[in-house]
């Protein structure tokens, strides 16, 4: 340990962030990193504990608790505390391939379970991690390493999000010939299309997928496998298929007058405000209009943040479930993911601009209302309660006859979740479907069909980033065991 007293010595301190009102004004993030010298301090605060909780990825009182990639966080603390930057970058990236994603994105499961915030403040975990590969890239410590020979076999991965790109990347170094097939205009899936800038700038994403062509990995745009190219075509050319297609089948909204114009899926949403953005002509789709988000979550922050940067007039967003409380219950102790209430950037600038917190919860919608030209002018909303099933005994949100209210809104966003990969990836594999809608696999990643697997939120469910990226990597080496009959992944 560099530090053993830094825990004690040094408060925390994060990357600083622009003021809310002041970020509004503009689409890149807004979280300047802090110098380097700060960040050793901040690593010196890791207390480098015997049981190190916040790297166990485990599963306390329900949820995960720690890094689901197991990322070695006290040994390159203590190298970045020690200065030996390019030792912190190499032990940082032997459990995890995208720590400029992850940096960014991630809820930071690890700080949850970090054991100086059971008596005081985390460790800086996800910010010290995001500053040891930023400092690299800036140094110059990141440069594209090639295999140095080929095994000749060739993978296609169907999918270029986080699982996809992991398992590209895990398989390209192990010496296998990989094409990734997307089919959006630009590869990164939910990296590029479902994040929004100022969350995540899209040059990070380019600049990885640059460093994993200038590594020898292919990538075919604007090619949507089971619609534009067969499937039985790609299983004859390549020696193993993996399907990484994400769980892009949005839940939608079974309420009366669902037909009106100005309704719209969130990530579709989404994706048309990073394509306008891209394109140099930053979109005002919601401009001058009363904006509601069905749903919270990430994706429902995410709408809130980016409708007031298009001009919305008003911002709302709905939530279902009763507003968890400010601190750790007692049936929520550490190191238990802390069910609380958070309340992310979009939530932020959303109270400042219009002075109050944009969430009602225990709240739905009931009805939507059109004009004559069928435009969405308004909404019903009815309170929600907890019951219990009297059969099941399962708790469901049921509504509360008498507490409908009218909202206007002239663009409602469906940010209520999904339902798994869409349905023609699978008819077009002739794939089996578990339970929950996902892509079916023996218990691992491989399907019923040899040399077939699948990875990420299309087998998973809809996720998080690192969790795809972990499948993306246990997936690779499941597939370098098939096709080699050993693997060192």
């Amino acid at each position: 340990m560099g530090k053993p007293t830094g825990f004690m010595e040094f408060d925390r301190r994060e990357n600083p962030a622009q003021a809310p009102l002041e970020r509004l004004g503009h689409w890149n993030e807004f979280h300047p990193l802090l110098p380097l010298e700060e960040r050793r301090t901040q690593a010196a605060r890791c207390m480098e504990c015997g049981v190190p909780f916040c790297q166990s990825g485990a599963v306390l009182g329900g949820m995960v608790s720690g890094c689901p990639l197991h990322n070695l966080v006290p040994e390159w603390n203590d190298l970045l505390y020690q200065g030996a930057l390019s030792h912190a970058l190499e032990r940082l990236r032997k459990t995890n391939n995208f720590p400029e994603f992850t940096g960014r994105v991630c809820p930071a499961l690890c700080e949850a379970a970090c054991t100086c915030g059971l008596h005081g403040d985390p460790v800086t975990v996800r910010q010290n991690e995001l500053g040891i590969i930023e400092e690299a890239w800036r140094e110059g410590l990141i440069a594209p390493q090639p295999p140095a020979t080929r095994t000749g076999k060739k993978v296609a991965v169907v999918g270029s999000g986080p699982a996809g790109l992991a398992v590209a990347d895990q398989l390209n170094h192990r010496g296998h010939l990989v094409t990734v097939f997307e089919r959006a205009d630009r590869p990164g899936g939910l990296l590029m299309y479902g994040i929004p800038n100022m969350k995540l700038e899209k040059p990070i994403v380019e600049r990885t997928v640059a460093r994993m062509e200038a590594e020898g990995v292919t990538f075919r745009l604007n090619t949507d496998v089971g619609r534009d190219l067969e499937a039985g075509e790609l299983r004859k050319t390549f020696d193993a298929v993996v399907l990484c297609v994400g769980a892009k089948k949005p839940r939608d909204l079974n309420v009366p007058g669902r037909e009106a114009q100005g309704v719209s899926f969130a990530v579709d949403y989404l994706t048309r405000a990073t394509q306008s953005l891209l394109a140099g002509k930053p979109s005002a789709e919601a401009k001058g209009l009363d904006v509601v988000i069905v749903g919270g979550g990430d994706t429902g922050n995410d709408c809130v943040g980016t409708a007031l940067r298009q001009g919305a007039r008003s911002v709302t967003q709905l939530e279902m479930m009763p507003c968890p409380p400010e601190r750790r219950a007692e049936n929520n102790p550490w190191p238990q993911w802390p069910r609380v209430k958070k309340t992310d950037y979009g939530q932020e600038e959303a109270a400042a601009k219009q002075g109050a917190d944009p969430r009602i919860f225990t709240t739905t919608v009931q009805e939507l209302r059109a004009d004559q030209n069928g435009r969405l002018t308004e909404i019903v909303t009815v309170r929600l309660e907890p019951k219990a099933d009297k059969k099941t005994g399962r708790v469901q949100m049921v509504p509360v006859p008498g507490t409908e209210a009218v909202l206007p809104c002239g663009l409602l966003l469906i940010a209520a979740g999904f339902l798994g990969p869409e349905d023609y990836v699978a008819q077009a594999f002739g794939l089996e479907r578990d339970p929950r809608s996902n892509l079916k696999t023996d218990g691992a990643y491989a399907t019923a069909t040899p040399g077939l697997y699948a990875a990420g939120d299309a087998r998973r469910g809809q996720s998080l980033v690192v969790w795809a990226i972990r499948e993306g990597r246990e997936c690779a080496r499941e597939v370098d065991q098939y096709l080699m009959g050993y693997t060192n992944l």
